[in-house]
């Protein structure tokens, strides 16, 4: 059986944060560094499940989730999609209307059949409807997929029939800019939701994503988003008391220096 290794247990010796890395035991890194704000070549090509030549661009044209997996992965890139699969019926977006989810193979030995018998097999798993344009399986050759990895910062090692690789998801505009890295095989509505918005507004990860926490509460009853009434006015209440105590302030003072002119 074909066992994928997180490249976390690869070594202890790994980083958090925009570089998370670990060392192989030959010293080769593997690992992911985030490049927020590049874009990606959306000229590579690559096959898609029913074996059609693609290119990037034909894919990407609005918010897109990116996996690079390997499709005969039986342990985290299976729990990474399958988890997905759970998690897309419960986003209140319209799949490929609003955004569309890539999994790229990064083993050159994968074919469209392996890609489209684990396509059957993730759409199956939403027991929703989901439009099969909606969530695309594409392989590739080893150029075409150095190309798509290196831009993403997703750095890899086959180790015979497996490999030590990161676990992460990629988001990025229509246009192939990279706006947010999802880490790890669990997925949570909210964060996926609030990914999709930065894809949308073409803003990567912080600024847009402090606003909606603020202004915004994630109910999970409804799987959505609902504007925080109390917070929001709280926060007007005093910032219109802080204006006018400052007013008061600078009036005092300006009327004291009449005073004391006088």
């Amino acid at each position: 059986m074909t066992v994928c290794v997180e490249a976390a247990y690869a070594d202890q010796r790994t980083v958090a944060g925009p570089v998370a890395m670990a060392t192989s035991a030959d010293g080769a890194d593997v690992g992911l560094t985030e490049h927020l704000g590049a874009r990606i070549p959306l000229d590579i090509t690559f096959r898609d499940e029913s074996g059609r030549q693609v290119r990037l661009a034909e894919l990407i044209n609005g918010p897109t989730i990116i996996l690079p997996v390997f499709f005969s992965c039986a342990n985290v890139c299976y729990n990474l999609q399958w988890r997905l699969a759970q998690v897309l019926p419960k986003i209140k977006r319209t799949p490929d209307v609003e955004y569309r989810v890539i999994s790229v193979s990064f083993d050159e030995h994968d074919t469209p059949e392996l890609a489209a018998k684990f396509k059957r097999v993730y759409l199956t798993a939403m027991h929703a409807p989901f439009p099969e344009t909606g969530w695309r399986f594409l392989t590739g050759d080893a150029a075409s997929i150095k190309k798509l990895t290196d831009a993403v910062g997703f750095s890899f090692q086959r180790r015979g029939g497996d490999f030590l690789h990161p676990v992460a998801s990629i988001v990025v505009t229509g246009n192939g800019t990279i706006v947010r890295y999802l880490y790890g095989a669990t997925f949570l509505p909210k964060d996926l939701t609030l990914a999709l918005v930065e894809a949308r507004e073409g803003k990567s990860g912080t600024a847009v994503r402090k606003v909606l926490e603020y202004c915004f509460s994630y109910d999970s009853r409804q799987n959505s988003y609902v504007f925080n009434l109390l917070r929001v006015s709280a926060t007007v209440v005093i910032l219109c008391a802080g204006s006018f105590l400052a007013f008061l302030i600078l009036t005092g003072r300006k009327h004291k220096k009449r005073i004391s002119k006088t």
